[in-house]
């Protein structure tokens, strides 16, 4: 084994599990999940799950959703997505039109917009079609 690379894929791993718990809570919806609950279905350990939680509600990407009752102990913290903490922005180029779509982090549509497009146009033109389609939702 090569130990000068054995945390090369550290930043990548903790991006996957952090991805891995997001998709969960986007899943989870406004009734949200459990640390206990993540925890069991990513197969991450709990202090995992709770510095992964911990950084997500330090960017705000995710927020307390009350508690539900234990089997045993204390009761258990809910949390769920905060939808409007971040968007991303769709775009697809078809022969005739092109359409841009932003989304939330629940992948609501905010915003969407479809123009005519000629994909056989020069690549500046295409560019600046599409550039003007991305502004719009994002405006």
């Amino acid at each position: 084994m090569n130990r000068s690379n054995s945390g090369a894929n550290l930043p990548t791993l903790r991006s996957h599990n952090a991805a891995l718990v997001l998709d969960l809570l986007r899943a989870a919806g406004e009734c949200g999940i459990s640390r206990l609950e993540l925890a069991e279905r990513t197969g991450l350990t709990p202090q995992a799950v709770s510095k992964i939680t911990a950084r997500l509600r330090a960017e705000g990407l995710a927020a307390g959703a009350g508690h539900r009752a234990s089997t045993g102990g204390k009761p258990r913290t809910v949390l769920r997505l905060v939808p409007d903490a971040g968007y991303a922005v769709g775009l697809h180029l078809d022969r005739d039109e092109l359409t841009a779509v932003l989304v939330d982090l629940s992948g609501a549509v905010a915003a969407s917009r479809t123009a005519p497009l000629d994909l056989g146009a020069p690549a500046d033109e295409v560019l600046a079609a599409a550039t003007e389609a991305v502004t719009a939702v994002r405006a």
